[in-house]
């Protein structure tokens, strides 16, 4: 990885606002897909998946799926449907994992499963994945069912990776990578790609664009790792210290365990296995990670992703589209600060 760290712009804060603006028109024409297709004549049906997908998020995933076509000037309309097929799997993944952590609130709201139930969730989760592959296949390109489809399984991989390495205190940096590489960065890298296959461009184009994704969602779950010590509640949307009582071994543990004296590693230990998480134990917790330079570092980490995004969008389009997509990663980073 290169020494190049990425600039944050002084002037104002990095946005997803030139992105949304970018893609305004067409997520119009998404969100009137994801209406529709998330309506059924089981009412628990759109209310349960409706609470989620109304629930504040920006749609991330989607927008990227748009602006990497218009990137490639794509005039057509098969992006539209993709991009409600990502955020349905997007969704998904969410409900579902909200049941797996157990969590209590999703952007600042309460979640799903605590609402209506784990088995509502589960349920409903399963409903959003089906709805996703029916407009893959509507849209009838074997190559973006393959890839859509081959991210799902990542995804669901990855988090089951995630959860059998949960309250292992010896969890390496590099199954760590391959964990957030999996559960987060795979779904970003894919609904980048599918974009230059509907554009009818060359491969070298698809694998530009899926690094771009990848290195961007990997760039985004490590600073996600690094703000659950960093930051609080208001600024997460979900209860701070989450990972740190769910037992989850993220890069900033792993940096300081790795660091720490042997009565730090002792109290890592205790703390990941569960025996030492209360108020005051993530308060020392946040403190040996300050101390250790881990959540900077991580957040150093996140940006030198963050440039390799970048990178891989050299010499792919320009104007507009290409700002947009650049700021998507500065506004990524600079939630840390």
């Amino acid at each position: 990885m290169t020494a190049t760290v990425l600039p944050i712009r002084a002037a104002a804060a990095p946005s997803l606002d030139p992105m949304m603006a970018l893609v305004a028109s067409d997520m119009h024409q998404v969100n009137s897909c994801i209406l529709a297709r998330m309506q059924s004549d089981v009412p628990l049906i759109p209310e349960l998946a409706g609470h989620l997908i109304a629930g504040g998020g920006k749609r991330m995933r989607p927008m990227l799926t748009l602006a990497c076509a218009r990137l490639l000037d794509y005039a057509g309309t098969r992006q539209h449907k993709l991009a409600a097929s990502v955020e349905f799997i997007h969704t998904a993944t969410l409900l579902h994992d909200d049941v797996v952590d157990g969590s209590g609130l999703r952007r600042g709201r309460r979640t799903a499963n605590i609402i209506w139930g784990n088995s509502a969730s589960v349920l409903v989760g399963d409903f959003l994945f089906s709805r996703a592959f029916e407009l893959m296949v509507e849209d009838g390109s074997l190559r973006v069912l393959r890839i859509l489809s081959n991210a799902s399984a990542v995804i669901a991989e990855g988090e089951v990776n995630q959860l059998t390495a949960q309250r292992r205190i010896d969890t390496s940096e590099e199954r760590y990578l391959d964990i957030i590489g999996a559960k987060t960065a795979a779904l970003f890298a894919a609904a980048c790609r599918i974009a230059a296959v509907v554009a009818e461009r060359e491969e070298k184009v698809e694998l530009a664009l899926d690094s771009y994704g990848r290195n961007l969602g990997i760039a985004f779950q490590l600073v996600d790792d690094a703000i659950d010590y960093a930051s609080d509640a208001a600024t997460m949307g979900k209860g701070q210290g989450d990972d740190f009582r769910d037992g989850k071994v993220t890069l900033p543990v792993i940096l300081a365990y790795a660091r720490g004296s042997d009565e730090e590693r002792r109290f890592w230990r205790d703390a990941i296995e569960g025996r030492r998480v209360s108020d005051e134990d993530l308060v020392h917790a946040t403190r040996l990670l300050h101390e250790r330079g881990a959540i900077d570092d991580a957040f150093g980490r996140a940006r030198l992703y963050g440039q390799r995004a970048i990178d891989a969008l050299s010499g792919i389009g320009g104007g507009q589209a290409r700002a947009a997509l650049i700021e998507a990663v500065e506004f990524a980073i600079a939630r840390a600060y």
